[in-house]
């Protein structure tokens, strides 16, 4: 295999890890989005996809989970459709893209080295879907929480809930799982199977090809 497909793949292998991480824990995060007011200054409302959060000054943290999913804003409830769908096609791509390296012990037969390329090549599209369903939330709740941030009609006294680390988190998630699955397609592009050795028969001096066993003489 060529020494740049090579480098690709475990390039792209070793995002899609750090990618899904990232969008497991964007998942999870209660820091979607955030909100302090004036009145109470030590205390601060995160809110997520399963539950919302006061945070003290001091330091304690008080969280409470939604009790339905129905009564949820549909931003939400899309956020938490597209974020366990984008760490499902992450994982799924991680898994395929692994034993689609070259560097991994399986399927070294000589029918069975396009089977890795296919793996790999799963991967990267996997990989490609994921980045764009995680970015897709994401963007949404940040773009409605502009909107909602710079409404004319709510008086400037109201709090209004601003970017979580979350939705940054989300961001990088969705960069890297394209960047990634962009190099693990490319990569299965460049695959070059191992060259079959022909070695040529041995010839005559006339010319004549000598299929004959070779015999070994022994001189005493």
């Amino acid at each position: 295999m060529d020494q740049g497909a090579c480098t690709l793949e475990l390039t792209g292998t070793f995002l899609s890890a750090v990618a899904w991480i990232c969008t497991l824990s964007a998942t999870i995060m209660s820091q979607w989005l955030t909100l302090s007011t004036s009145l109470l200054p030590t205390e601060s409302y995160e809110l997520g996809l399963w539950e919302t959060c006061v945070v003290q000054e001091l330091g304690g943290m008080q969280c409470r989970p939604y009790n339905s999913m129905l009564g949820l804003p549909p931003d939400i409830r899309l956020a938490r459709v597209l974020m366990c769908t984008a760490v499902a096609s992450g994982l799924l791509g991680l898994l395929l893209a692994i034993p689609g390296l070259h560097l991994v012990n399986s399927c070294q037969g000589e029918g069975m080295r396009g089977t890795k390329r296919v793996a790999k090549l799963l991967g990267g599209i996997f990989g490609l879907v994921a980045g764009v369903v995680d970015l897709v939330p994401v963007s949404y709740v940040a773009h409605l929480t502009v909107q909602r941030f710079f409404d004319e009609s709510v008086p400037d006294v109201v709090p209004r809930w601003e970017f979580g680390n979350a939705l940054f988190c989300g961001w990088a998630s969705g960069l890297l799982h394209l960047v990634a699955g962009g190099l693990l397609v490319v990569s299965s592009l460049f695959w070059q199977g191992r060259p079959r050795l022909m070695i040529p028969p041995r010839t005559h001096e006339d010319g004549v090809a000598d299929l004959s066993p070779k015999i070994k003489s022994e001189y005493v």
